[in-house]
């Protein structure tokens, strides 16, 4: 058993400390939140609510769910995450791999050549030209392919390949007969599932919360992706399309308003928050040796 200094105790106690704190300000905004949508909205504006729920009620899911813009947006919005990560994972992979590889001749180029795309771009203007002119405007494809790929996702990638499966592994391979794409799918990628579940987090996270591609290409309602139709609830007043105008009393309006503002918030971040568990196991490991070693 191992003696610890007098000093050793004080840093693991105000470490411990700290740790407790950040992971009370961390938390702290998610439990009110949480409770304040399930809360009695009245509680919610006078401030009596400080942390668990108060007079539970579910005024303000009803209203969104009552929305058929909302289960639209849900929709669409999933079917945009999943398409959109699946095409990023695969155009990640298919840069990261060569990149990766000690025989591929200019790839030093070709990586200087796409690190250059992260610092300098053609603009907002040019970028929607280029969509319109490929007849992607108020389509899906808008979506996802001007997005399809991230260089810095691909450099994280390139980067685990180097460090984290053996070049020997791969050469043992091709002398047993392996093309590269053997080598990739029966050998790279079964050893790759901590970096994939990464990009998977990054991709699938970013595709869930995206709503300016949205807001510049489509102009279909029915293509609208949730955070668009949330934006348009929080921001441009479509609250008051959800609530009954024949309320008694506008302070009642007010507090459904107030009711649906954190609900929504619930509604949005959930699906995020119920994905991550099944990731963590995987992140820590995959973005440590992705982005430290080089």
């Amino acid at each position: 058993m191992v003696d610890h200094s007098r000093g050793d105790k004080i840093f693991d106690f105000v470490n411990t400390l700290l740790l407790i704190v950040l992971t009370i300000i961390v938390l702290y905004p998610l439990v009110f939140v949480l409770s304040a949508s399930i809360s009695s909205p009245n509680a919610v504006v006078k401030g009596e609510l400080w942390l668990l729920p108060k007079d539970i009620t579910f005024v303000g899911y009803q209203r969104i769910f009552e929305n058929n813009d909302i289960i639209t947006g849900y929709r669409n919005t999933i079917f945009y995450t999943l398409l959109g990560t699946a095409i990023n994972l695969v155009m990640t992979t298919c840069a990261a791999y060569p990149l990766s590889r000690r025989d591929f001749k200019g790839r030093n180029v070709i990586t200087a050549f796409i690190v250059f795309t992260m610092f300098f771009s053609g603009g907002l203007i040019p970028v929607y030209l280029l969509v319109k002119n490929l007849g992607m405007l108020n389509t899906f494809w808008a979506l996802v392919i001007p997005n399809a790929v991230s260089v810095w996702n691909i450099v994280i990638m390139r980067t685990f390949f180097q460090s984290s499966i053996p070049y020997e592994i791969q050469e043992a391979a091709s002398i047993d007969g392996c093309n590269n794409f053997q080598i990739l799918f029966r050998v790279v990628l079964p050893l790759s599932m901590p970096i994939i579940a990464v990009m998977i987090l990054f991709y699938a996270v970013g595709h869930w919360n995206a709503f300016f591609n949205a807001l510049i290409y489509l102009t279909d309602r029915a293509k609208y992706p949730l955070q668009l139709v949330l934006r348009e609830i929080l921001i441009q007043g479509q609250m008051q399309d959800m609530i009954d105008m024949a309320d008694d009393s506008l302070a009642k309006k007010v507090m459904e308003v107030e009711a649906i503002k954190y609900a929504v918030v619930v509604v949005a971040n959930l699906p995020v928050l119920a994905l991550y568990p099944f990731l963590q196991k995987y992140f820590v490991k995959g973005v440590m040796i992705g982005a430290l070693k080089g």
